[in-house]
């Protein structure tokens, strides 16, 4: 394993485990999300002058007008993703970096993850190259579309904030399946969305706040 991906000092395995620690504190139980979480390597996600810092409880800029989401949601959106089984054909609204899409990938089956910028795509594409994961597609589209011609998903999680849920997202959802949004604008919820055999049900959670949700590509 080269260094870059170990790390020393603030970014080392054990300023990972104390992250870890600190998850478990807050009330992250799913233990599969918190060794998927000590193996990936955050800090490789984010600038260089930033590394020291990817292992505190905040969300950190990606530039673009983008950030990488703190540990805690990362960790809790997943968790509620995955509500305790092991996640089979995910999709992923909003790559990033692609932090989030790896800790999924090391969950699921396979993973289909879109993102609407070119240059965070290629940055995502690198990171997932260099942990050598290879079970995610990626797609340079808009998330309000979804990847149709790969549905149905088990789960589905957006990592921006949308002011509703898009119907074409729903109608990808799996019978039996679940999503994961956040929702609002200025006020924001965590949104779980199941889909059962006779429609939908909806549950608001947590207090978030994420990036709006964007149309169109770049």
């Amino acid at each position: 394993m080269s260094e870059r991906i170990s790390g020393i000092g603030m970014t080392s395995q054990r300023t990972r485990m104390r992250m870890i620690e600190r998850l478990r504190e807050q009330g992250i139980v799913n233990e599969a999300v918190l060794n998927v979480m000590n193996e990936i390597p955050r800090h490789i996600f984010v600038e260089e002058a930033l590394a020291s810092r990817a292992y505190e409880d905040i969300a950190l800029p990606l530039g673009f007008g983008q950030t990488i989401s703190q540990p805690y949601i990362v960790a809790r959106m997943t968790e509620l993703l995955a509500a305790g089984e092991p996640l089979g054909k995910v999709l992923e609204i909003g790559t990033g970096c692609g932090y989030q899409t790896a800790i999924l990938a090391r969950l699921a089956k396979e993973v289909y993850s879109i993102e609407r910028l070119t240059q965070l795509l290629a940055m995502a594409r690198k990171n997932l190259r260099e942990l050598r994961i290879n079970n995610v597609r990626f797609k340079h589209a808009d998330g309000h579309i979804g990847i149709p011609e790969a549905a149905p998903f088990h789960c589905i999680l957006v990592t921006a904030a949308a002011t509703h849920v898009p119907v074409a997202l729903k109608e990808q959802l799996a019978v039996g399946g679940r999503m994961v949004v956040p929702m609002g604008t200025r006020e924001q919820y965590l949104c779980v969305i199941e889909r059962g055999a006779r429609g939908f049900t909806e549950s608001k959670l947590d207090a978030v706040k994420f990036v709006p949700m964007l149309s169109g590509l770049n």
